[in-house]
């Protein structure tokens, strides 16, 4: 498996990033040309006068810079060590999926039970690939 098809999956989740990214600016002005929110409602953050359907956008950004973190990093990891396997090339993809999915429902019909189970398996799909790199990693330098 070569190497570099690691940085597929990540391309994704870069992708998905600025799709969302790109979602908060729409919402705002929309927002605010229907006169929901003013400026000043942005000086210090978010205040509590933007409405839910104007803020979801900003909070599944944050999401997608917070635990994501950890996936570029194993990304890298597993591309500098040479480790990069069928499995955790699939369990990389898998994250993405999940994580598209979260961001689908939160920024969607935004069901709490439905985003938790799939916020919660993507963290169980990057704790299973970070702890396949350290064994993998640490079981090549043993004999």
């Amino acid at each position: 498996m070569p190497q570099e098809s690691i940085f597929g999956p990540v391309a994704a989740l870069v992708a998905l990033t600025f799709l969302v990214l790109l979602l908060i600016p729409i919402k705002r002005f929309r927002a605010g040309a229907a006169g929901e929110i003013t400026g000043e409602d942005f000086r210090f953050g978010e205040s509590a006068r933007v409405p839910g359907h104007v803020s979801i956008p900003n909070r599944n950004y944050m999401n997608l810079l917070e635990l994501p973190m950890l996936f570029y990093v194993l990304c890298l990891a597993l591309y500098v060590t040479h480790t990069v396997t069928p499995l955790e090339y699939g369990l990389a993809w898998a994250y993405v999926a999940l994580r598209a999915a979260h961001s689908a429902v939160h920024l969607t019909m935004n069901h709490i039970y439905t985003r938790l189970t799939i916020f919660a398996l993507s963290n169980v799909v990057l704790i299973v690939a970070w702890v396949m790199f350290f064994v993998g990693l640490f079981a090549s330098h043993h004999p």
